[in-house]
């Protein structure tokens, strides 16, 4: 229960101050224990990020699935890795590991986040074989590129509504920059 009140609030710091915010003392202080027992679950910041990515970064991908396991064609499935990606952006979990993904992290850490961008990448791919692809991983790998710059401009609070950064970028995940 402690490890996950940690997390919890872990979660909350990253979405609300960034990196900066958690520290060891702001964990101890949001779960009332002591500075030295957070140690006692914990080593580093490093290693709450690697426990938050374990932990969240399966469910994010499981909702993305099956939102595009619902869909009955390649457009479909399309449109729902993009959209499903962009809807969790509000998601304080995603806002934690954004702001992880900013800071400083450990050579462990970083492969960890890189492996878990790879298993979404598989998601994609077949769909984009379907629709004609000659290269569906590359293909893959620039569409999250699409969807992973939408998720940066949301965050970073861009004058366009989340709304039309995400109709955007399905436009061009779906048509291209045509429009």
């Amino acid at each position: 229960m402690q490890r996950g009140a940690l997390l919890d609030a872990a979660r909350s710091l990253l979405s609300e101050g960034g990196t900066e915010a958690l520290t060891f003392p702001a964990l101890a202080e949001r779960t009332g224990l002591a500075r030295s027992s957070v140690y006692e679950y914990f080593r580093s910041r490093a290693a709450v990020v690697e426990e938050l990515c374990a932990v969240d970064f399966p469910v994010w991908a499981a909702e993305i699935e099956a939102a595009m396991e619902r869909a009955d064609s390649p457009e479909g499935k399309i449109e729902a890795y993009v959209r499903s990606q962009l809807g969790l952006v509000g998601d304080r979990r995603h806002r934690a590991v954004v702001a992880i993904s900013a800071g400083e992290l450990d050579a462990g850490a970083r492969e960890k986040i890189r492996a878990a961008h790879g298993g979404l990448i598989a998601m994609i791919v077949d769909a984009l074989a379907a629709l004609g692809q000659e290269q569906p991983r590359l293909a893959a790998m620039l569409l999250q590129g699409v969807v992973d710059a939408a998720v940066r401009r949301i965050e970073l609070g861009a004058a366009e509504d989340p709304e039309v950064i995400t109709e955007t970028a399905l436009a061009i995940a779906l048509r291209g920059v045509r429009g």
